[in-house]
């Protein structure tokens, strides 16, 4: 690894370091410390999808147009942290809420700009951007490892002393590094655009609805905002329910679940030339289903060998089916709007899917909620009864051919 490569990784590794050190563990704290509900967990997650659909505006309207990505990333981290600080002194949800949602609105941005500093400074995107993008993977592990084995938040005995509190504290501090660390980062000055573009429809991918026409794609895109519902119960429920459950080091064996992600990467190319998109894209949904299947019968006994394996199927659930949602679209798209058409499916998914998966979880988490606790049977069950729903319905409806299967593993 060069060091412009180094350099880079190190920026990866602390913007994922950021959003796992309390992302993961954000459920069980508000339904623990601050007493939230089910609905007020829900909508507190789905300020996720406000940032998400604000995002482009900021790298379209500022970062593309008026100032370099690194010194945006900077300020953005630098005031991030600030707002983390926030959520660490918040004595109640009310008081958390707006601190969160500012928070997300800052953060989201900032995905986008890692990946734009990372893309300009690397020669061979194919070949190397994937080397760089998998230490935000492992800044993600690093953080639920450091809960659970460093600083044991996440145990039964800290959770109820508030100790999950202190994640927002290492996430702003982490922010902190990550922000001046980004002063140093290589100049990513704005691109001209090309006269008479109009960065507006190109943001919010409007010159790419014209995928919609074709009847696959429609399906297709349909289909990535109903499976982000079962998406949003995992984010919201799985750490509070193997923390409830009393599962030891509960962070820490999430963290699996990336494991998972970073090796199932490397085998998707393979398995969507030998099988084609479509395939992919139901095993992704039946990985949904078996997961809160496992979920809803496992326990922290001589069941516990499900939970585990509910949890590394997390490759296979968003591998199999968002990732290779992304290679679909690149392959799909018209070469002149495939960064719009990206952009599409990214609200749809992360904007409107997840804000209504949000919504419903929160809902069904409630109805299931009762004095002598959750009956998380009934709640795991409602998104894997859902995901075979979803994924019948796609089977029946999509049609791939077999242009489909031609998609180069340099798109992952």
């Amino acid at each position: 690894m060069n060091v412009m490569n180094a350099r880079l990784s190190v920026m990866m590794f602390l913007q994922f370091f950021i959003w796992g050190g309390w992302f993961v563990t954000l459920g069980t704290f508000l339904a623990t410390t601050l007493a939230a509900s089910g609905g007020q967990v829900g909508m507190a997650f789905a300020t996720q999808s406000w940032g998400a659909i604000l995002a482009p505006f900021v790298i379209g309207l500022i970062a593309d147009r008026f100032f370099n990505a690194e010194r945006i990333l900077a300020v953005l981290h630098l005031l991030g942290a600030v707002l983390l600080y926030q959520l660490y002194r918040a004595a109640d949800f009310s008081a958390f809420y707006p601190y969160v949602l500012a928070y997300m609105m800052v953060y989201m941005p900032t995905l986008a700009l890692v990946n734009a500093v990372a893309f300009r400074q690397i020669k061979d995107p194919a070949l190397e951007f994937s080397r760089i993008r998998v230490w935000g993977t492992v800044g993600w592990i690093v953080a639920g490892v450091v809960i659970s084995f460093v600083f044991a938040w996440d145990s039964q005995q800290s959770i109820a002393a508030g100790g999950l509190r202190n994640t927002f504290l290492m996430s702003a501090v982490a922010s902190v590094l990550l922000g001046l660390y980004s002063f140093s980062l290589p100049n990513t000055a704005p691109l001209k655009s090309a006269a008479g573009t109009s960065s507006l429809k190109q943001m919010l991918g409007v010159d790419a609805l014209g995928l919609l026409k074709d009847r696959s794609y429609l399906v297709f895109f349909l289909a990535s905002i109903l499976i982000c519902i079962p998406l949003a119960f995992y984010y919201q429920n799985a750490n509070p329910f193997l923390a409830e459950i009393g599962v030891t080091n509960p962070t820490a064996k999430m963290a699996i679940g990336q494991v998972s992600e970073v090796l199932f990467m490397l085998l998707l190319p393979l398995f969507i030339h030998r099988f084609g998109i479509k395939i992919a894209l139901l095993v992704g949904m039946a990985a949904w289903a078996l997961r809160y299947v496992l979920f809803a019968f496992g326990n922290n006994d001589d069941q516990a060998f499900m939970l585990l394996i509910g949890i590394a199927l997390h490759g296979v659930c968003y591998d199999f089916f968002f990732v290779s949602g992304q290679i679909y679209t690149d392959a799909k798209a018209p070469e002149r709007f495939r960064s719009s058409a990206q952009g599409l499916i990214t609200l749809a998914t992360y904007g409107l899917g997840m804000l209504i998966g949000f919504w419903i979880a929160g809902r069904i988490t409630d109805h299931f909620t009762s004095s002598a606790g959750h009956d998380w049977r009934s709640i795991w069950l409602f998104p894997a009864g859902f995901s075979v729903a979803v994924l019948l319905c796609f089977w029946a409806t999509f049609k791939s051919r077999d242009r489909d299967k031609a998609v180069l593993p340099s798109t992952v």
